[in-house]
């Protein structure tokens, strides 16, 4: 037995939830009504003892300002299939970080995966990581 880990992320804009775009027309539009703007990434994590049936939760929030970027980049990036798997339709370490102008909050959320967060809610269950120097 073990702890059992999950995780799911949105991205929030104007009260709209993001998940991943159906499709490319999805896709760009999204990216449109991201561009230069702010919006929230929000990751949720569960753990669960497999063998006590113990379980806890967290959350983590993180602020994310959109790069100006032009119709040419959507249309380019679209293309490259790259926003089909994700929330919002993007991910920050795509082209370089040139989507992004900057993060509010925990940088790894925005990739997908809370790492400090999880870290805290795994420790709470006894899972401790090496540190190395």
């Amino acid at each position: 037995m073990g702890v059992v880990l999950a995780a799911d992320t949105v991205v929030v804009v104007d009260g709209l939830v993001l998940g991943k775009p159906s499709g490319p027309e999805e896709a760009r539009a999204m990216l449109v009504r991201l561009r230069g703007r702010q919006h929230e990434v929000i990751t949720g994590v569960a753990a669960i003892d497999a063998a006590t049936g113990r379980s806890a939760s967290t959350t983590a929030v993180s602020r994310v300002l959109m790069a100006a970027y032009p119709d040419a980049t959507i249309d380019a990036y679209v293309a490259s299939g790259s926003p089909f798997d994700k929330a919002g339709g993007y991910a920050i370490q795509d082209l370089n970080g040139a989507l992004v102008d900057g993060v509010v909050g925990s940088y790894t959320n925005v990739i997908g995966l809370p790492v400090e967060a999880t870290r805290r809610l795994l420790e709470d269950f006894g899972v401790v990581s090496e540190r190395r120097a």
